[in-house]
């Protein structure tokens, strides 16, 4: 398989309160510059490594849990960590402290920061490039399926909320009406929108143009490897569930399994650590343990 060749330039090694061992990585390729966070467990030689992709409007470290300054992805790195499993969490382009304009966000863009990032961790002499996990969240799960697909060697994913119907979902996030005037619109047009929980983003036609053509379920019908997909009962935006969960393993062919957790689409975090702490990061934990 021919892959872009890439210059990737590390970054002083930063810490923090919850993770002592977290290196800013720049990984430039052409035009771009995809900021990301390396997390190394501590005594560990050459450990396996996910991958983490965020969600619609999200960054590296997503949102804030229960009120605190802790990120959901930067709570689950350190989870990991303790795991002996290593991470490498990225803004997509336009996003967090990526280069590029958040207005340009396709999903296909993003899809390609992803499969970047996948290559660099196979060239990373600090982890082991054979054994690579990946965990998306919301429209990140959507990418994630698309990476599979794309790089079918990866050893494990796990899907959180995933998007798997993206015209349904973003109608109920946008709007019936805002999704038919993107998808009406020319594809450099900007298109300004309401969020469903609360504020506006803006995009441009060609995001909206890509809605109809990506199919999480057909993507991960072309990944061979074990599949996790963990949702919400309490779903409100990529609903219903466990429905749209189990559509994912109807597609995909392997080993599998549906998690479905009481809670809503960010499993309860936004309030409180507990579910997290109980339930998704253990469930999360354990399916790379056992197959990366």
């Amino acid at each position: 398989m021919n892959k872009s060749v890439a210059i990737f330039a590390l970054a002083a090694v930063t810490t923090t309160p919850v993770l002592a061992a977290e290196q800013p990585v720049t990984i430039n390729l052409h035009n771009k510059e995809i900021a990301s966070i390396l997390n190394l467990p501590e005594g560990v030689e050459n450990p396996p490594v996910v991958l983490m992709m965020h969600g619609f409007t999200g960054s590296k470290n997503e949102f804030s849990i229960g009120g605190t300054e802790i990120g959901l992805y930067t709570f689950m790195a350190d989870k990991l960590a303790q795991a002996g499993i290593a991470s490498l969490r990225i803004d997509f382009t336009g996003s967090g402290e990526s280069s590029g304009s958040w207005e340009d966000t396709r999903f296909s863009g993003q899809i390609a920061d992803a499969v970047h990032a996948f290559d660099y961790l196979q060239t990373l002499p600090s982890v082991d490039g054979s054994r690579i996990g990946i965990l998306g969240y919301s429209q990140g799960g959507l990418v994630g399926s698309h990476l599979a697909a794309v790089r079918p060697e990866a050893n494990a994913v796990v899907l959180w909320a995933p998007v798997t119907n993206p015209v349904a979902t973003y109608s109920t996030i946008m709007g019936v009406d805002k999704v038919a005037e993107g998808l009406a619109t020319d594809a450099d047009q900007s298109i300004t929108a309401d969020l469903s929980w609360g504020g506006q983003t803006t995009l441009k036609g060609g995001f909206f143009h890509e809605l109809p053509l990506m199919s999480a379920a057909g993507a991960i019908a072309s990944y061979p490897g074990p599949l996790r997909v963990i949702v919400g009962s309490k779903e409100t935006i990529v609903a219903p569930q466990p429905i749209m969960g189990q559509q994912m393993l109807n597609y995909h062919k392997g080993a599998e399994d549906l998690v479905v957790l009481d809670s809503d689409h960010d499993f309860g975090a936004g309030a409180s650590v507990d579910l997290a702490e109980r339930e998704l990061a253990p469930k999360t934990v354990e399916w790379f343990e056992a197959n990366l």
